[in-house]
């Protein structure tokens, strides 16, 4: 099968979208099929391209057997709207060129995550140009993410009507669209998706890898943590949509508290704010790190006593955190923000104990949580069960893979 895939981000990122392609695309070519990739240079969670790569101009390389197309980009030191616009804009014509370039490599099928959705008129073109099959895989949806977290401005009401109007109409044009929850299925449905078009693709652990098994204790060391003190941990992106000032205002609360340590790894457009904040309450008990490199990550998430997946409301079902899926392979035990009628919000009533589920921008709600996890001791078996149930990355991709069979015609026997 030759599968061409179109995305912003993709391997070496170490979080989110980037870090799933990454994985996805090697594990297609293994099993046979010619993979090829159209994507930014790596800038993200940093919103800075990474030493080594280009975002003026096009690069070609092979990866892990997939080959790779880096499409040049602008990326703005400090995201705004209007500049993100522009990111999203320029990504999407360089990625077009790049794209009616391999018109004649003839893709059975061409997958396209959103964000973002500006490349997707081309993709449909191109598809309809050669015969391809169009897939769209929503890992977030950014034109609800956008309004819900109030990025829309003084005309956020025009604006909205014509984006999700122009949303919707484009999503009706793929012969499949995939995404990471039920949830969000079901908003596809909202918009206009048939449930024939639809495909269940969640997010997915390695959950021989990342396991309760693996020994955090060195890592909690060279932190400089001792053994009686607790550390609650938040990993990942350091973003607008997280709404991580809960962590400082939580910090500030347990002060006294000297046995609780907050760690905040990662990187993003907020992070100087976020460590600004946290300077000037003169806090003692919070300490910023950068991202891990990935064979570090199951230490770092064993030595966690309680994990955060912090949101702001209205962002809980148009972005389903990817933080989310190896905290529960981990066993770890977690706070997680979401309102109660989301995915996250029903997943916490239908699997009692995989975690804390509260209120989003409440801290006295988050601090009674935070005090409900900080009591729990040892590995977090629900969580545990739930991943090697619902997460193992195999049986997810497999089932994926025999989808784009069945899509494009072949047999699912094939190799």
């Amino acid at each position: 099968m030759k599968v061409s895939l179109c995305t912003l981000n993709y391997s070496p990122e170490l979080t989110g979208i980037g870090k799933y392609n990454g994985e996805m695309c090697p594990w297609l070519s293994l099993r046979g099929d010619h993979v090829r990739v159209l994507c930014a240079p790596p800038y993200y969670p940093e919103w800075q391209v990474h030493k080594g790569y280009s975002g003026g101009w096009y690069s070609v390389s092979e990866q892990e057997g997939v080959q790779v197309t880096r499409c040049p980009l602008y990326v703005p030191k400090t995201p705004t709207t209007l500049k993100r616009l522009l990111h999203l804009a320029s990504f999407s014509i360089s990625s077009s060129l790049a794209l009616f370039k391999g018109i004649f490599k003839k893709p059975e099928v061409v997958i396209v995550v959103e964000p973002t959705l500006f490349v997707v008129p081309s993709v449909l073109l191109f598809c309809k140009v050669t015969g391809a099959k169009s897939v769209l895989h929503i890992q977030d949806y950014e034109v609800d993410a956008m309004f819900g977290l109030g990025m829309g401005g003084k005309l956020s009401g025009l604006l909205s009507r014509f984006a999700f109007g122009v949303e919707c109409w484009l999503m009706s044009k793929f012969d499949a669209v995939s995404t990471i929850s039920l949830s969000m299925m079901d908003k596809a449905r909202e918009k206009g998706v048939s449930d024939d078009q639809l495909i269940f693709f969640p997010n997915w652990s390695d959950t021989d890898f990342v396991s309760p098994a693996v020994d955090g204790s060195a890592l909690r060391h060279s932190w400089g943590v001792k053994e009686s003190e607790k550390v609650v941990l938040y990993s990942g992106n350091i973003g607008a949509k997280q709404g991580l000032e809960l962590v400082i205002e939580a910090a500030k609360r347990y002060i006294s508290r000297t046995e609780v340590k907050f760690f905040v790894v990662g990187a993003g457009a907020y992070v100087k704010q976020l460590q600004a904040l946290s300077y000037d309450a003169g806090l003692t008990n919070i300490t910023f790190k950068p991202l891990q490199a990935w064979e570090d990550v199951p230490a770092m998430l064993s030595m966690a006593d309680v994990h955060l997946v912090i949101q702001r409301k209205g962002a809980a079902d148009a972005v389903l955190p990817s933080k989310l899926t190896n905290i529960l392979s981990a066993g770890g035990n977690a706070v997680v923000t979401a309102e109660s009628d989301t995915e996250l919000g029903r997943l916490a009533e239908q699997y009692p104990g995989i975690y804390t589920c509260v209120e989003p921008e409440d801290i006295d709600a988050f601090c009674e949580g935070l005090d409900v996890e900080l009591g729990k001791t040892g590995t977090n078996t629900v969580a545990r069960k739930y991943a090697e149930e619902n997460l193992n990355k195999d049986a997810i991709l497999s089932r994926f893979r025999e989808n784009l069979l069945n899509l494009v015609g072949k047999e699912i026997t094939e190799n």
